[in-house]
């Protein structure tokens, strides 16, 4: 990892991202694509020293509380996080300041925080993103090897679950030809269901997206893990960059079915309303 001073912290929709780069070596990542310009080796994280400091004189300037959200490109809570702790300090900054905050991670370091979340959470609102891909353990650790297996991020939902901090996970990506089966959602959803997850994105068709710096990592894990596939993948898809799964529709169809039976909205757009949102609580909010 290599340090920086940033000049600016906060996107004009209120994001922010303290690292750049990820060190989880998801073989999907979109944020390895070359348009993003990254300058730096994508493992090389690049670590912003001064965001606590930048995103105290952003709050301080603010005339209205809003939603704080990190984790968009970059994992917030990598394993840089555990010793450099910048993200840690920024809730700091988002708690002093009454703001709220929302983030998206794979990792169960945030557990770490749990009770800076909840203090946030109290006061204003705070809403734990977790991204769950895939059910089977084994194939979750070659296709997201240096984070913490969905068992575990389970359980860290249940967490947040007992301690009243509202949940949304991201089923997302699913990987034509390797999670996006039947057996894979009805697995993560029970998960998501028993954690008392608030909202699950869901994009419609699954599958995935690809382009230029993306595709050459993918296909380079899928000679590896799954000789073959890839010669599947361009046959299907050629050059595309929306790589819908076979599979979507039906899967897409179970999941509305499935969500609204068990109360659990799954309308994206009203789950990103309700996250950028104050006001009213999450737990209040009753799509079906």
């Amino acid at each position: 990892m290599h340090f920086v001073r940033a000049k600016g912290i906060l996107s004009a929709q209120n994001g922010m991202n303290v690292y750049r780069g990820c060190t989880h070596g998801c073989i999907y990542c979109d944020s390895r694509s070359l348009c993003y310009q990254m300058k730096h080796d994508f493992e090389d994280v690049e670590v912003k020293e001064n965001a606590p400091q930048l995103l105290k004189e952003a709050l301080r300037r603010k005339r209205q509380r809003c939603m704080i959200a990190t984790g968009a490109m970059c994992d917030p809570y990598m394993p840089c996080e555990e010793q450099l702790g910048i993200t840690r300090k920024c809730l700091e900054v988002i708690e002093a300041y009454g703001f709220g905050a929302s983030f998206q991670t794979k990792s169960d370091l945030f557990l770490r925080d749990i009770e800076l979340l909840k203090s946030i959470h109290h006061r204003v609102k705070c809403v734990v993103q977790m991204t769950l891909t895939t059910f089977d353990e084994a194939l979750c650790r070659i296709v997201e090897p240096n984070v913490c297996t969905t068992r575990r991020r389970y359980e860290a939902l249940k967490v947040c679950q007992a301690e009243g901090i509202p949940t949304v996970v991201w089923l997302t990506p699913l990987l034509p030809f390797l999670n996006d089966t039947e057996e894979n959602l009805r697995g993560i959803l029970d998960l998501c269901f028993d954690a008392g997850v608030k909202g699950i994105i869901f994009f419609s068709g699954g599958g995935m997206t690809l382009r230029d710096g993306d595709r050459e990592y993918y296909y380079a894990a899928l000679d590896r893990h799954f000789p073959g596939l890839k010669s599947r993948y361009i046959e299907t898809y050629g050059n595309c960059y929306e790589l819908p799964s076979p599979n979507g529709y039906r899967l897409t169809k179970l999941l509305h079915h499935l969500c609204r039976k068990n109360g659990v909205m799954c309308d994206n757009g009203a789950i990103f309303t309700d996250i950028r949102q104050l006001g009213e609580s999450f737990e209040q909010i009753h799509l079906f």
